[in-house]
């Protein structure tokens, strides 16, 4: 375990700086998606919650940051945002969109799940008491949305190849 405290609360704020980064990203993926589910109601109904859970979340590295007397990176947050926005334009423009989003949030759901157990990892070993508890929340809304596309896969899935068909594309809006 690193011992050199300064060190630690670099790694940490630039975890968090990250963190911040990612969330901002997750907002620029999800939001298109949303604004194209037809057939899919109810993955845009969870999107929506995650969007304001998310938005809950920079709100909460808002404030782990400014206790630091620091705040979000701009330049990573307008790059990570730029690249989400990106992937949700390709994936418009496949036929399996619904398909393809699918397997894309669950990934980046891990990847965040992951983000924060670090983060945890880093703020119990540089003793920064604070953030423990904002970092646990998110983890778990992290993890309940992971798990709520895992379940919901087989039904989305199920949904398209009854779609493609009835000769419907089964794209997320026909």
């Amino acid at each position: 375990m690193p011992t050199d405290q300064d060190s630690l609360r670099e790694l940490f704020i630039t975890g968090l700086r990250n963190a911040h980064a990612v969330e901002k990203q997750a907002l620029s993926i999800m939001t298109p998606q949303i604004a194209r589910i037809e057939h899919y109601p109810e993955v845009a109904e969870r999107l929506r919650e995650h969007v304001d859970e998310t938005n809950g979340q920079i709100e909460r590295l808002d404030e782990l940051l400014a206790a630091f007397d620091t705040s979000g990176s701009a330049l990573k947050d307008a790059a990570l945002s730029m690249t989400g926005g990106m992937a949700a334009m390709t994936h418009s423009l496949a036929g399996d969109e619904i398909i393809k989003n699918s397997f894309a949030n669950f990934a980046f759901e891990h990847f965040e799940i992951a983000s924060y157990k670090s983060l945890l990892v880093l703020a119990e070993d540089g003793g920064f008491g604070q953030a423990m508890t904002p970092l646990r929340q998110t983890l778990d809304e992290e993890v309940a949305m992971a798990r709520w596309i895992d379940e919901a896969l087989p039904t989305v899935t199920r949904r398209y190849a009854t779609l493609y068909a009835e000769g419907g594309s089964g794209h997320a809006k026909a």
